[in-house]
């Protein structure tokens, strides 16, 4: 499988993510860029995964119908031609970290994935059925992985 490199002009890969982006700041989006998909590619998807959250992990955003020639998304904004989903909050769209105080750092990571045609999610997936739903069907996918901690 190839990759898309996945980038932010607010952070670095296994950084911290700037309290703005937080629950506890202003819960923005954070702006994200990414590479070429590769020939064949009819859909991104977009989403942000806690694996360390305390009940397991915890989908913080899910953008699907992703424009396959777009390159990034700028601060809280909608991905071009992203549908947002609800996320492990019960809202639609981005739900930045907070993460339970006096835990260790969370990591929170941001994948992007390349697919050959659209994939249909439950109306509020879990991150383990967002990537059940996407399997092998990915053509190419990126990942960058953030931290946050209280």
């Amino acid at each position: 499988m190839a990759g898309i490199e996945l980038m932010s002009s607010a952070f670095n890969d296994s950084a911290p993510i700037p309290p703005r982006y937080t629950l506890d700041g202003e819960n923005l989006s954070p702006p994200l860029t990414w590479s070429r998909a590769p020939a064949g590619t009819e859909e991104l998807v977009l989403m942000c995964e806690d694996p360390d959250a305390p009940s397991g992990t915890f989908l913080h955003w899910l953008v699907t119908g992703i424009d396959p020639d777009s390159d990034g998304v700028a601060t809280g904004q909608v991905p071009p031609g992203g549908t947002p989903h609800r996320n492990g909050m019960g809202d639609e769209g981005w739900d930045g970290p907070r993460p339970p105080v006096g835990d260790p750092a969370h990591r929170y990571f941001f994948r992007l994935f390349a697919l050959p045609e659209p994939v249909r999610f439950p109306e509020r997936a879990s991150a383990d059925e967002v990537h059940r739903a996407l399997g092998r069907r990915q053509l190419a996918s990126g990942t960058l992985i953030g931290l946050h901690q209280r």
